[in-house]
Protein backbone atom coordinates (compact mmCIF):
# COMPACT_ATOMS: atom_id res chain seq x y z
CA UNK A 1 0.00 0.00 0.00
CA UNK A 2 1.60 3.21 -1.25
CA UNK A 3 0.58 7.09 0.24
CA UNK A 4 -2.56 8.55 -1.14
CA UNK A 5 -1.99 11.76 -2.39
CA UNK A 6 -3.22 13.73 -5.92
CA UNK A 7 -1.46 13.75 -8.69
CA UNK A 8 -0.41 17.43 -10.04
CA UNK A 9 1.87 19.33 -11.99
CA UNK A 10 5.23 18.94 -10.10
CA UNK A 11 6.81 22.07 -8.77
CA UNK A 12 10.35 21.47 -8.11
CA UNK A 13 11.35 21.80 -4.61
CA UNK A 14 14.60 24.21 -4.01
CA UNK A 15 17.71 21.89 -3.36
CA UNK A 16 21.17 22.99 -2.08
CA UNK A 17 24.49 21.99 -3.63
CA UNK A 18 27.12 20.11 -1.91
CA UNK A 19 31.06 19.67 -3.77
CA UNK A 20 32.85 16.59 -4.62
CA UNK A 21 34.93 17.89 -1.91
CA UNK A 22 32.03 17.71 0.83
CA UNK A 23 30.61 14.77 -0.56
CA UNK A 24 33.51 13.01 0.12
CA UNK A 25 34.12 14.63 3.48
CA UNK A 26 30.90 13.42 4.38
CA UNK A 27 32.01 9.44 3.35
CA UNK A 28 35.50 9.71 5.29
CA UNK A 29 33.76 11.22 8.59
CA UNK A 30 31.28 8.09 8.29
CA UNK A 31 34.07 5.57 7.70
CA UNK A 32 36.58 7.34 9.82
CA UNK A 33 33.98 6.51 13.02
CA UNK A 34 33.79 3.15 13.71
CA UNK A 35 30.08 1.69 13.69
CA UNK A 36 30.24 -2.57 14.96
CA UNK A 37 26.63 -4.64 15.03
CA UNK A 38 25.37 -3.03 18.59
CA UNK A 39 27.41 -0.05 18.75
CA UNK A 40 26.28 2.21 16.19
CA UNK A 41 25.48 5.58 18.38
CA UNK A 42 28.36 7.46 17.22
CA UNK A 43 28.22 7.52 13.32
CA UNK A 44 24.13 7.70 13.78
CA UNK A 45 24.92 11.10 15.43
CA UNK A 46 27.23 12.08 12.98
CA UNK A 47 25.29 11.72 10.27
CA UNK A 48 22.47 13.41 12.06
CA UNK A 49 24.01 16.79 12.21
CA UNK A 50 25.31 16.55 8.63
CA UNK A 51 22.02 15.98 7.34
CA UNK A 52 20.93 19.06 9.27
CA UNK A 53 23.42 21.19 7.47
CA UNK A 54 22.74 19.38 3.87
CA UNK A 55 18.98 20.89 4.58
CA UNK A 56 17.20 17.67 5.80
CA UNK A 57 15.39 17.12 9.16
CA UNK A 58 17.13 14.31 10.58
CA UNK A 59 16.86 12.03 14.28
CA UNK A 60 17.16 9.13 15.23
CA UNK A 61 14.26 6.46 15.39
CA UNK A 62 13.35 3.96 18.58
CA UNK A 63 16.16 1.50 17.56
CA UNK A 64 19.26 4.23 16.98
CA UNK A 65 18.62 4.15 13.39
CA UNK A 66 19.52 7.05 11.58
CA UNK A 67 16.34 8.82 9.89
CA UNK A 68 16.12 11.90 7.61
CA UNK A 69 13.74 13.46 5.16
CA UNK A 70 13.49 15.95 3.03
CA UNK A 71 10.42 17.69 4.11
CA UNK A 72 8.06 16.77 7.59
CA UNK A 73 8.87 14.64 10.39
CA UNK A 74 11.05 11.88 9.89
CA UNK A 75 9.27 9.46 11.79
CA UNK A 76 5.79 10.68 10.41
CA UNK A 77 4.24 9.75 7.14
CA UNK A 78 1.83 11.92 5.53
CA UNK A 79 -1.13 11.23 3.24
CA UNK A 80 -0.86 14.15 1.44
CA UNK A 81 2.78 13.17 0.71
CA UNK A 82 4.48 10.02 -1.30
CA UNK A 83 7.86 9.01 0.85
CA UNK A 84 10.60 7.16 -1.51
CA UNK A 85 12.60 5.78 0.91
CA UNK A 86 16.42 5.42 0.43
CA UNK A 87 16.85 2.53 3.21
CA UNK A 88 20.25 1.81 4.09
CA UNK A 89 22.54 1.10 7.11
CA UNK A 90 25.33 2.07 9.37
CA UNK A 91 26.72 -1.15 11.16
CA UNK A 92 29.97 -2.89 10.11
CA UNK A 93 31.24 -6.03 10.41
CA UNK A 94 34.08 -6.13 12.76
CA UNK A 95 37.64 -5.60 11.97
CA UNK A 96 39.65 -2.49 11.63
CA UNK A 97 40.99 -1.24 8.81
CA UNK A 98 42.73 2.38 9.16
CA UNK A 99 41.12 5.14 7.24
CA UNK A 100 43.28 6.00 4.17
CA UNK A 101 43.36 7.39 1.02
CA UNK A 102 45.55 6.06 -1.47
CA UNK A 103 45.24 7.92 -4.85
CA UNK A 104 41.62 7.27 -6.06
CA UNK A 105 40.71 4.84 -3.18
CA UNK A 106 39.34 5.13 0.18
CA UNK A 107 39.46 2.49 2.73
CA UNK A 108 38.53 1.59 5.72
CA UNK A 109 35.50 -1.07 7.11
CA UNK A 110 32.17 0.06 5.96
CA UNK A 111 33.65 2.06 2.70
CA UNK A 112 31.67 -0.13 0.69
CA UNK A 113 29.29 -2.02 2.87
CA UNK A 114 27.73 0.18 2.90
CA UNK A 115 28.67 3.75 4.17
CA UNK A 116 29.06 4.60 0.33
CA UNK A 117 26.04 4.08 -1.06
CA UNK A 118 24.33 5.64 2.10
CA UNK A 119 26.40 8.83 2.02
CA UNK A 120 25.49 9.11 -1.54
CA UNK A 121 21.84 8.69 -0.37
CA UNK A 122 22.44 11.82 1.70
CA UNK A 123 24.09 14.07 -0.84
CA UNK A 124 21.33 12.72 -3.28
CA UNK A 125 18.66 13.70 -1.31
CA UNK A 126 19.62 17.21 -0.44
CA UNK A 127 20.54 18.36 -3.76
CA UNK A 128 17.94 16.63 -5.91
CA UNK A 129 14.44 18.98 -6.72
CA UNK A 130 11.73 16.94 -6.35
CA UNK A 131 7.76 17.90 -6.88
CA UNK A 132 5.35 19.03 -4.36
CA UNK A 133 3.68 16.17 -2.75
CA UNK A 134 6.83 13.96 -3.07
CA UNK A 135 9.45 13.39 -0.01
CA UNK A 136 12.35 11.73 0.26
CA UNK A 137 13.61 9.86 3.52
CA UNK A 138 16.82 8.23 4.31
CA UNK A 139 17.34 5.21 6.67
CA UNK A 140 20.89 4.49 8.11
CA UNK A 141 19.45 1.39 9.82
CA UNK A 142 21.35 -0.97 12.35
CA UNK A 143 21.99 -4.14 12.95
CA UNK A 144 21.44 -5.09 9.15
CA UNK A 145 24.68 -7.32 9.24
CA UNK A 146 23.16 -9.77 11.95
CA UNK A 147 20.06 -11.47 11.66
CA UNK A 148 18.06 -8.98 14.02
CA UNK A 149 17.36 -6.86 11.35
CA UNK A 150 16.07 -4.34 13.87
CA UNK A 151 16.48 -1.09 12.03
CA UNK A 152 14.52 -2.24 9.13
CA UNK A 153 11.95 -3.65 10.64
CA UNK A 154 11.12 -0.56 12.62
CA UNK A 155 11.23 1.21 9.62
CA UNK A 156 8.75 -1.66 7.78
CA UNK A 157 6.46 -0.51 10.42
CA UNK A 158 6.76 3.22 10.40
CA UNK A 159 6.51 3.69 6.19
CA UNK A 160 4.17 2.73 3.36
CA UNK A 161 6.44 4.30 0.45
CA UNK A 162 5.74 4.49 -3.12
CA UNK A 163 9.19 3.61 -3.38
CA UNK A 164 12.56 2.56 -1.91
CA UNK A 165 15.84 2.10 -3.24
CA UNK A 166 18.23 -0.30 -0.46
CA UNK A 167 21.52 1.00 -0.31
CA UNK A 168 24.05 -1.74 -1.23
CA UNK A 169 27.07 -1.99 -3.44
CA UNK A 170 26.27 -3.00 -6.73
CA UNK A 171 29.18 -0.95 -8.71
CA UNK A 172 27.88 2.43 -9.72
CA UNK A 173 27.15 0.94 -13.03
CA UNK A 174 24.71 -1.90 -12.45
CA UNK A 175 21.52 -2.54 -10.11
CA UNK A 176 20.61 -5.08 -7.92
CA UNK A 177 16.70 -6.74 -7.83
CA UNK A 178 17.38 -9.69 -6.31
CA UNK A 179 18.65 -11.33 -2.99
CA UNK A 180 18.69 -15.12 -2.16
CA UNK A 181 16.94 -16.20 1.36
CA UNK A 182 19.04 -17.27 4.18
CA UNK A 183 18.49 -19.90 7.29
CA UNK A 184 21.20 -19.80 10.35
CA UNK A 185 21.21 -23.07 12.32
CA UNK A 186 23.36 -24.10 15.45
CA UNK A 187 23.88 -28.19 16.42
CA UNK A 188 24.79 -28.89 19.54
CA UNK A 189 25.79 -32.44 20.84
CA UNK A 190 27.19 -33.96 24.24
CA UNK A 191 28.25 -36.94 25.27
CA UNK A 192 30.04 -38.77 27.76
CA UNK A 193 33.38 -39.00 27.39
CA UNK A 194 35.03 -42.41 25.65
CA UNK A 195 38.64 -43.18 24.92
CA UNK A 196 40.48 -42.15 21.86
CA UNK A 197 41.05 -45.68 20.99
CA UNK A 198 37.92 -47.25 21.57
CA UNK A 199 35.42 -47.73 18.58
CA UNK A 200 32.99 -45.43 19.72
CA UNK A 201 34.17 -42.50 18.33
CA UNK A 202 34.28 -38.60 19.09
CA UNK A 203 31.88 -35.81 19.32
CA UNK A 204 33.23 -34.10 16.94
CA UNK A 205 33.60 -37.28 15.08
CA UNK A 206 29.28 -37.16 15.57
CA UNK A 207 29.54 -33.89 14.33
CA UNK A 208 31.11 -34.28 10.92
CA UNK A 209 28.61 -36.94 10.10
CA UNK A 210 25.90 -34.64 11.03
CA UNK A 211 27.14 -32.21 8.93
CA UNK A 212 27.66 -34.68 6.21
CA UNK A 213 24.27 -36.26 6.01
CA UNK A 214 23.20 -32.58 5.76
CA UNK A 215 25.08 -32.13 2.58
CA UNK A 216 23.77 -34.91 1.80
CA UNK A 217 20.27 -33.84 1.79
CA UNK A 218 21.20 -30.49 0.36
CA UNK A 219 23.24 -31.98 -2.77
CA UNK A 220 19.87 -34.23 -3.23
CA UNK A 221 17.87 -30.95 -3.41
CA UNK A 222 20.13 -29.27 -5.62
CA UNK A 223 20.03 -31.61 -8.16
CA UNK A 224 18.74 -30.42 -11.65
CA UNK A 225 19.72 -26.94 -10.12
CA UNK A 226 22.24 -24.67 -11.89
CA UNK A 227 24.19 -21.51 -11.06
CA UNK A 228 24.46 -19.87 -7.70
CA UNK A 229 21.46 -18.28 -7.63
CA UNK A 230 18.99 -21.21 -8.59
CA UNK A 231 21.04 -23.48 -5.63
CA UNK A 232 21.06 -24.01 -2.32
CA UNK A 233 24.16 -22.99 -0.59
CA UNK A 234 25.45 -24.51 2.64
CA UNK A 235 28.44 -23.12 4.56
CA UNK A 236 29.95 -24.01 8.12
CA UNK A 237 30.76 -21.16 9.80
CA UNK A 238 32.31 -22.55 12.85
CA UNK A 239 33.05 -25.60 14.91
CA UNK A 240 33.42 -25.13 18.29
CA UNK A 241 34.12 -28.71 20.77
CA UNK A 242 35.45 -29.44 24.69
CA UNK A 243 35.51 -30.98 27.61
CA UNK A 244 35.10 -31.54 31.31
CA UNK A 245 36.71 -34.19 31.52
CA UNK A 246 33.51 -36.17 32.01
CA UNK A 247 31.50 -34.82 28.81
CA UNK A 248 32.24 -33.95 25.65
CA UNK A 249 30.27 -31.26 23.64
CA UNK A 250 30.52 -29.62 20.29
CA UNK A 251 28.77 -26.84 19.05
CA UNK A 252 28.23 -26.40 15.28
CA UNK A 253 27.28 -23.09 13.32
CA UNK A 254 25.21 -23.30 9.57
CA UNK A 255 24.67 -20.99 7.61
CA UNK A 256 22.00 -21.70 4.29
CA UNK A 257 21.21 -19.59 1.13
CA UNK A 258 17.85 -20.12 -0.29
CA UNK A 259 16.59 -19.51 -3.95
CA UNK A 260 13.38 -18.13 -4.26
CA UNK A 261 11.44 -21.59 -4.81
CA UNK A 262 13.06 -22.65 -1.23
CA UNK A 263 11.43 -21.36 1.71
CA UNK A 264 13.36 -21.26 5.07
CA UNK A 265 11.18 -24.28 6.21
CA UNK A 266 11.88 -26.50 3.85
CA UNK A 267 16.16 -26.88 4.87
CA UNK A 268 14.89 -26.62 8.40
CA UNK A 269 12.97 -30.11 7.96
CA UNK A 270 15.73 -31.25 6.00
CA UNK A 271 18.57 -30.03 8.35
CA UNK A 272 16.07 -31.34 11.56
CA UNK A 273 15.78 -35.06 9.34
CA UNK A 274 19.71 -34.94 10.23
CA UNK A 275 20.24 -34.08 13.55
CA UNK A 276 20.05 -37.57 15.45
CA UNK A 277 20.71 -36.94 19.00
CA UNK A 278 21.66 -33.36 18.06
CA UNK A 279 19.69 -30.68 19.91
CA UNK A 280 18.86 -28.05 17.21
CA UNK A 281 18.39 -23.99 16.93
CA UNK A 282 17.53 -22.27 13.92
CA UNK A 283 17.22 -17.80 13.25
CA UNK A 284 17.72 -15.54 11.15
CA UNK A 285 15.21 -17.18 8.28
CA UNK A 286 14.34 -14.65 5.53
CA UNK A 287 12.78 -15.47 2.17
CA UNK A 288 14.33 -14.68 -0.89
CA UNK A 289 12.97 -11.53 -2.54
CA UNK A 290 12.67 -11.15 -6.65
CA UNK A 291 11.89 -7.31 -7.52
CA UNK A 292 10.57 -6.54 -11.00
CA UNK A 293 12.94 -5.77 -13.65
CA UNK A 294 10.63 -3.62 -15.19
CA UNK A 295 9.28 -1.54 -11.89
CA UNK A 296 9.44 2.01 -11.70
CA UNK A 297 12.60 1.99 -9.63
CA UNK A 298 14.52 0.06 -11.91
CA UNK A 299 13.39 2.02 -15.21
CA UNK A 300 14.53 5.14 -13.25
CA UNK A 301 17.99 3.92 -12.06
CA UNK A 302 18.23 2.48 -15.35
CA UNK A 303 17.20 5.77 -17.08
CA UNK A 304 19.92 7.96 -15.21
CA UNK A 305 22.39 5.21 -15.98
CA UNK A 306 21.48 5.70 -19.99
CA UNK A 307 21.92 9.52 -19.59
CA UNK A 308 24.94 8.89 -18.50
CA UNK A 309 26.25 6.64 -21.66
CA UNK A 310 25.88 3.27 -19.76
CA UNK A 311 23.93 0.54 -20.50
CA UNK A 312 22.76 -0.86 -16.57
CA UNK A 313 23.63 -4.56 -15.54
CA UNK A 314 20.95 -6.28 -13.59
CA UNK A 315 22.37 -8.44 -10.91
CA UNK A 316 21.28 -11.20 -8.63
CA UNK A 317 22.86 -11.45 -5.43
CA UNK A 318 23.53 -14.37 -3.20
CA UNK A 319 23.90 -12.82 -0.02
CA UNK A 320 20.69 -11.07 2.27
CA UNK A 321 19.98 -7.75 2.31
CA UNK A 322 17.22 -5.12 4.15
CA UNK A 323 15.49 -5.91 0.85
CA UNK A 324 14.49 -9.33 2.37
CA UNK A 325 12.82 -7.59 5.12
CA UNK A 326 10.89 -4.29 3.82
CA UNK A 327 9.96 -5.90 0.37
CA UNK A 328 7.60 -8.42 1.17
CA UNK A 329 5.87 -5.99 3.26
CA UNK A 330 6.03 -2.70 1.48
CA UNK A 331 5.15 -4.33 -2.08
CA UNK A 332 6.36 -1.22 -3.81
CA UNK A 333 8.60 -0.88 -6.52
CA UNK A 334 12.64 -1.23 -5.31
CA UNK A 335 16.01 -2.87 -6.28
CA UNK A 336 19.23 -2.03 -4.38
CA UNK A 337 22.26 0.60 -6.25
CA UNK A 338 25.30 1.85 -4.76
CA UNK A 339 28.75 2.47 -5.49
CA UNK A 340 31.20 -0.08 -4.48
CA UNK A 341 32.64 -3.78 -5.63
CA UNK A 342 30.92 -6.08 -3.21
CA UNK A 343 33.86 -8.85 -3.57
CA UNK A 344 35.67 -6.40 -0.76
CA UNK A 345 32.33 -6.69 1.45
CA UNK A 346 33.84 -8.04 5.09
CA UNK A 347 37.74 -8.38 3.59
CA UNK A 348 40.49 -7.21 5.20
CA UNK A 349 41.29 -4.45 1.65
CA UNK A 350 37.69 -2.75 1.80
CA UNK A 351 37.60 -0.05 0.03
CA UNK A 352 35.79 2.68 -2.84
CA UNK A 353 37.03 4.09 -5.56
CA UNK A 354 36.66 8.06 -4.58
CA UNK A 355 35.31 8.67 -8.95
CA UNK A 356 32.84 5.83 -8.24
CA UNK A 357 31.08 6.83 -5.55
CA UNK A 358 30.81 10.38 -6.71
CA UNK A 359 29.72 9.24 -10.23
CA UNK A 360 27.08 7.07 -8.20
CA UNK A 361 25.62 10.30 -6.58
CA UNK A 362 24.89 11.65 -10.30
CA UNK A 363 22.80 8.63 -11.17
CA UNK A 364 20.74 8.63 -7.91
CA UNK A 365 19.76 11.91 -8.12
CA UNK A 366 18.66 11.64 -12.08
CA UNK A 367 16.92 8.73 -10.66
CA UNK A 368 15.08 10.21 -8.30
CA UNK A 369 14.33 12.98 -9.86
CA UNK A 370 12.65 10.54 -12.98
CA UNK A 371 11.03 8.39 -9.53
CA UNK A 372 9.83 11.82 -8.58
CA UNK A 373 8.03 13.13 -11.62
CA UNK A 374 6.56 9.65 -12.27
CA UNK A 375 5.28 9.56 -8.60
CA UNK A 376 3.72 13.37 -9.10
CA UNK A 377 2.15 12.77 -12.16
CA UNK A 378 0.86 9.48 -12.06
CA UNK A 379 2.77 8.32 -15.48
CA UNK A 380 5.77 6.13 -16.29
CA UNK A 381 8.43 8.78 -17.04
CA UNK A 382 6.47 11.41 -15.83
CA UNK A 383 5.17 12.63 -18.59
Amino acid sequence: MTASFTAHEPTPRPACEVSDDQALALLTAAVDTPSVSGHERPVAELLRRRAKELGLAATLDETGSFVAATSGDPLRTDPRTADIVLLGHIDTVPGHIPVRREGDRLYGRGSVDAKGPLAAFLVAASTTPLPEGVRVVVVGAVEEEVATSRGARAAATRYRPAACIIGEPSGWDAITIAYKGRLLATCRLARPLSHTAGPAGSVADEAHAWWTRVLAGIAALNQGREGAFSTVQATLRSIHTGSDGLREHAEVRAGFRLPPDVPPEEVRGLVASCAGSATLDFSGAEVAHVADRSNAVVRALSGSLRAAGITPRHLKKTGTSDMNVVGPIWGCPIAAYGAGDSSLDHTPEEHILIPEFLRSIGILRGALERLAREIATGTPGGR
